[in-house]
């Protein structure tokens, strides 16, 4: 069964026979100015929870300003798009035990997409946080309250890259949550999560901080806080609390094999979300720092290969020509470990620490190049939101590959100047994963352009080499072990 990861929302398709009129666009817009007051922040230092903690409290003390947000779009069905509502909508189940055949009607006719989140009040006069996917192309964005109360909600921005969007009701004196401080979340500390799971308004869940700082498979910008606390479609956009009551993330994702909760469930820092948030308000868009590179976990193979101290830091794969990486020096196997005052333990750190720096800043970043640590000055950019036969040589020695020179015309398809064409990989090699067809760039940040140079520097390389291969447009760095 394939493992995926799910955005926990929920959607559910009613037929109509003409567009909805009104509603409202989701075009983002700056936020009109207000005298409510911020949102409360709770003190940024390390937590120590002594005893159970009193989740009913919390429910009891901020569940109110937990919300149900449901979402009207329209679209098009068509005879390419899927019959029925998906098995993961809340209403699919109960359509299909009244009528085994129940499927949308055939054809082009108008229809309406309603799906359903959650949500958290910030600010008293009406200011909501909740999950950019769960607004996505809406025409109505609807805000239920625990009383029952409901307002239309006007769209203030959403910001796909983080997952975050802002929306703002026309209300007074409501209840609020408490923001807390994500920089200091530990595994293993309690948490409870308020959503709204198929529909079912302020659910409250349970569960302990599983990890920090974890990398998705997606475009969302964070490194997210996972937890086990039960998460399902309905509750994206809910608050995660700490034990103390205190917001430490919105939650967002599940990874999972069935379409439900598995126990691996995924929430944005606050930390990240209330950055986005200041801009949204502000601005309507978000404006990020770049630094201009590609980077990757580091291994222990890697870290072996590059001489590190320990297994940490964002290894840089490639460079873009003109970025402020490559104007500031820095190089394909260079290692970040630091930026300015904070260390960096994975590529997610990193990615988060440069975009959260305004563009235009001066900062230092600290690396290890060749295993010898280095400090750099950068200037952060800002992100906006891309067979011809050649002379035969074979290399078959430790690492198992029969590799050739890349001809000119291969080397101009492949945007690269030199490099070997992997033809064969089998023992050490092929354990790591290089596969024919994959183009070997540089063994531990050497360039290589012939298979006698490859063999040199393996010979003179330990028992560790890193190789930077091409794979489909992509460079990705692989340890090998040569033993």
């Amino acid at each position: 069964m394939v493992r995926q990861l799910l955005s926990a929302s929920a959607l559910a398709v009613v037929t109509a026979c003409t567009p909805a009129a009104g509603g409202l666009s989701t075009a983002t817009a700056p936020a009109v100015a207000t005298q409510a007051s911020p949102p409360a922040r709770a003190a940024a230092v390390p937590r120590s929870v002594a005893g159970a903690p009193d989740f009913a409290a919390i429910v009891d003390k901020y569940g109110a300003a937990v919300v149900n947000i449901s979402v009207t779009s329209e679209e098009k069905v068509t005879s390419d798009m899927p019959r029925g509502l998906s098995p993961g909508d809340p209403l699919y189940q109960f359509f299909k035990r009244l009528d085994p055949n129940f499927a949308l009607p055939p054809g082009n006719m108008p229809h309406l997409v309603r799906g359903i989140g959650s949500g958290f009040i910030i600010r008293s006069d009406g200011l909501i946080l909740t999950n950019a996917h769960v607004l996505g192309n809406a025409r109505v964005v609807t805000v239920k309250l625990r009383d029952r109360r409901e307002f239309k909600a006007r769209v203030i921005g959403t910001d796909a890259r983080s997952d975050v969007a802002v929306v703002q009701i026309d209300a007074k004196d409501l209840p609020t949550v408490r923001l807390g401080d994500s920089s200091h979340v530990r595994p293993g500390e309690p948490v409870l999560a308020i959503g709204s799971p198929y529909g079912f308004e302020n659910t409250a869940t349970a569960g302990i901080v599983s990890a920090t700082g974890r990398s998705l498979p997606d475009e969302t910008a964070a490194p997210f806080i996972q937890t086990d606390a039960a998460v399902n479609p309905g509750s994206s956009g809910g608050p995660l609390f700490d034990a103390n009551g205190d917001v430490i993330g919105i939650n967002t994702q599940i990874y999972t094999e069935t379409g439900g909760y598995e126990g691996l469930s995924f929430a944005i820092p606050i930390d990240t979300a209330m950055h986005v948030e200041s801009d949204l308000v502000a601005h309507g868009s978000v404006t990020r720092g770049r630094l201009g590179v590609s980077i990757q976990d580091v291994d222990q193979g890697l870290a072996t290969a590059f001489g590190l101290p320990r297994v940490a830091g964002a290894l840089v794969s490639s460079v873009e020509p003109g970025s402020p990486a490559a104007a500031a020096g820095i190089r394909s196997g260079d290692v970040v470990t630091q930026v300015g005052d904070v260390k960096i333990d994975g590529s997610a750190e990193l990615t988060t620490v440069i975009a959260d720096l305004k563009p235009g800043t001066v900062t230092t970043l600290g690396l290890y190049r060749h295993g010898t640590p280095q400090t750099v000055s950068v200037k952060i950019g800002q992100l906006k939101e891309a067979t011809v036969q050649g002379t035969l040589a074979q290399q078959k020695g430790e690492l198992g590959l029969k590799v050739r020179r890349l001809g000119k015309d291969e080397a101009n398809a492949s945007g690269v100047t030199g490099g070997l064409l992997v033809e064969q990989s089998s023992g050490a090699a092929a354990q790591a994963g290089i596969e024919p067809g994959d183009v070997i760039l540089s063994v531990n940040g050497v360039a290589v352009t012939t298979p006698q140079q490859l063999r040199s520097l393996v010979s003179h390389a330990g028992k560790q080499v890193a190789l930077l291969i091409l794979r489909d447009g992509t460079r990705v760095f692989v340890a090998v072990d040569i033993g």
